[in-house]
């Protein structure tokens, strides 16, 4: 199993940052302020902006592609609509929200950014790494267009193919170390020395929570068991919108012992937070603070916290900056010392442990521990 290494105590750092407006704050333990590269600022690792048209007369037209869910999800792509809602409101002209579709092929992502541009949006954001290739393909036609992607930085990667594209701005997360946060929840929760972790789509990705999570509960408690399993594999990406395989898994999970279980999974963790309750157990949210989603009232009792990425903060970021005149360009990285990534602590059910999971959060922002990102 995965641990986390160590490396010698640097010292706290405040959790700031030298970025442009965060977004409004949830209740969750993440300072919400926007985002700076893990090894420099965010200012130093992007172009200020070759999209100075995509805020003319300083307002923003913007865009949102969805991935698979859209809003409604009460998870990631709720988390970008809370980011787009706070830019509509503050006076930014929405064009449209559109969709991915399970099992659609790139061409038809290619299709709904193009449709996005052709009905009139100078700023578009596409959620989720599965828009990489159709967003390079439009941003690089559209070279007046402001494009942010969520989860992927090859677009601004400087040794891909062509160069980084200079209309795009790459907004990823450090998903482990939020993932660690909870994983020691979990640690400090089991009764039975058992949990579990269920992704949505066994890619890359979402291995990065996978491993933050594992590491977190051995952190915490060498002794425990975890067991890990996806809901898919790709290239089928239905396991991020699949409740009824969620609670199929999670159910096999809390039958073989565990009481806890992590679910990092999209629109199919209410599958497991409906086994949770059925068994009489913990499940963990992800993305959003879940605890507080209104479709998943029913079972908020069972919610002992969520892992809160906040792509919210970096879609607004986003939007604003192309409202002032200026897209952000390049790569952003949201980690725990930006705020990008937290826990949430609605409900109190971790008010008895959350001394301990701040000395860890303090331990992971100064470098005291370093989280792994792959598994193995």
């Amino acid at each position: 199993m995965v641990l986390a290494s160590c490396a010698s105590n640097s010292g706290s750092s405040d959790s700031s940052s030298s970025a442009a407006t965060s977004s409004e704050s949830q209740t969750s333990e993440s300072s919400q302020a926007p985002a700076e590269s893990s090894s420099a600022p965010a200012s130093e690792s992007s172009s200020e902006s070759s999209s100075e048209s995509a805020a003319a007369g300083g307002t923003a037209k913007i865009g949102l592609a969805y991935d698979l869910g859209g809003r409604g999800d009460q998870s990631f792509n709720d988390s970008a609509a809370r980011g787009l809602d706070k830019a509509t409101g503050e006076g930014m002209t929405l064009v449209g929200e559109l969709t991915a579709e399970n099992g659609e092929p790139d061409s038809a992502k290619v299709d709904r950014l193009n449709q996005l541009v052709k009905d009139g949006a100078n700023t578009i954001v596409a959620v989720g790494f599965a828009y990489a290739g159709p967003l390079g393909e439009v941003a690089a036609k559209n070279p007046d267009v402001a494009f942010g992607i969520v989860d992927d930085a090859s677009l601004c990667d400087p040794t891909r193919e062509g160069g980084a594209l200079a209309n795009v701005d790459c907004m990823t997360f450090a998903e482990e170390q939020g993932s660690f946060l909870v994983g020691v929840a979990a640690a400090l929760t089991t009764k039975t020395g058992k949990v579990g972790f269920i992704g949505g789509v066994d890619v890359p990705l979402i291995q990065k929570f996978q491993a933050g999570f594992d590491a977190g509960v051995k952190a915490a408690k060498s002794d425990a068991t975890i067991s890990d399993k996806y809901i898919t594999e790709p290239p089928d990406f239905g396991g991020f919108n699949d409740p009824a395989s969620g609670e199929k898994i999670a159910k096999g999970m809390y039958d073989a012992g565990a009481d806890v279980i992590y679910a990092a999974a999209g629109g199919s963790g209410a599958g497991v937070f409906k086994a949770a309750k059925a068994a009489g157990a913990w499940g963990i949210g992800v993305d959003s603070d879940q605890y507080n989603a209104p479709s998943l009232s029913d079972v908020k009792d069972v919610i002992l916290t969520s892992m809160v990425k906040n792509v919210d903060v970096a879609v607004y970021d986003f939007f604003q900056s192309a409202n002032a005149g200026t897209p952000l360009s390049g790569s952003h990285v949201y980690d725990l010392k930006a705020g990008g990534v937290g826990y949430a602590t609605s409900g109190g059910f971790i008010d008895s442990i959350k001394s301990q999971l701040e000395d860890y959060k303090q331990k992971i922002i100064s470098g005291e521990i370093v989280v792994p990102t792959t598994i193995g």
